[in-house]
């Protein structure tokens, strides 16, 4: 399963000319046949919190529409990072997935709020739990950024079967080591793969970390961006391995759930 991730420098404010970044993208690397394609948390207009009742999308309109449309296009799956988006009034980080055919499979509002950046005085937590989808019959799940710290949620989405977990960021450098850490123990401790996006760039006296990542169930790093470009990653996936590292080392068969 062929991965392409935009490690992208976000534009604040301005969701339609990063729309219009995230279209001249999408259209260069469809020539790498690629199965899907990764882009980071609120990538239409960054960390902008005090403004975003400007930017923000309504009920996910018009980014949906904007990606399911460059999906269909491309016959590309897209993970569509996050986004800001104003519902009944509130404001949600929102993550957006699209299939092949240009079909909304799956949204996800973060529910942990960074109390660092601010994000509960702007933002609304998310009040559904995270759920399994699909994309060309693979499970996986999705969170975004400080969710990463909550191993709970990645351990619900493996006993729920998925292989894959996408995780959409806007982490800042200050904190890099805990980003490739956490990754990385996440991958392990499930057994299943860790594709992760981060944004480049600085916001706010705010430098992020970049270092997207592509992880295997065994914890290896099998692709890595830079701490400070914006640059495409691309990797391919081979989901037996997930099989094969979950039969060998046979973690959640020898789960005690009732002792914990």
């Amino acid at each position: 399963m062929k991965h392409v991730i935009y490690q992208m420098d976000i534009i604040p404010g301005d969701p339609e000319a990063n729309r219009l970044k995230v279209g001249k993208w999408v259209k260069e690397i469809a020539q790498e046949r690629p199965d899907i394609v990764v882009l980071p948390e609120m990538w239409t207009t960054a960390y902008t919190l005090e403004e975003l009742e400007n930017y923000a999308d309504t009920d996910g309109e018009p980014t949906t529409s904007f990606l399911q449309h460059l999906a269909k296009m491309y016959h590309i799956n897209i993970i569509g990072g996050s986004i800001a988006n104003i519902k009944n009034g509130n404001i949600y980080n929102t993550s957006i997935v699209v299939n092949r055919e240009g079909e909304l499979v799956y949204t996800y509002d973060k529910i942990h709020l960074v109390p660092m950046l601010d994000e509960p005085v702007y933002l609304t937590g998310g009040t559904e739990k995270v759920q399994v989808f699909e994309l060309d019959g693979v499970k996986m799940g999705i969170i975004i950024c400080y969710d990463l710290r909550f191993p709970e949620l990645a351990r619900k989405l493996a006993l729920e079967g998925a292989e894959i977990l996408y995780v959409v960021a806007e982490w800042p450098t200050v904190r890099k080591d805990h980003w490739k850490a956490l990754q990385i123990a996440r991958a392990i401790e499930n057994q299943f793969f860790v594709v992760s996006c981060n944004r480049i760039g600085e916001y706010n006296n705010e430098d992020f970390a970049g270092t997207s990542m592509m992880i295997d169930p065994r914890g290896h790093i099998l692709k890595v961006g830079s701490e400070t470009e914006e640059e495409t990653l691309i990797e391919s996936i081979t989901l037996d391995l997930v099989k094969e590292i979950r039969k060998d080392v046979p973690i959640f068969k020898s789960r005690v759930p009732h002792m914990y």
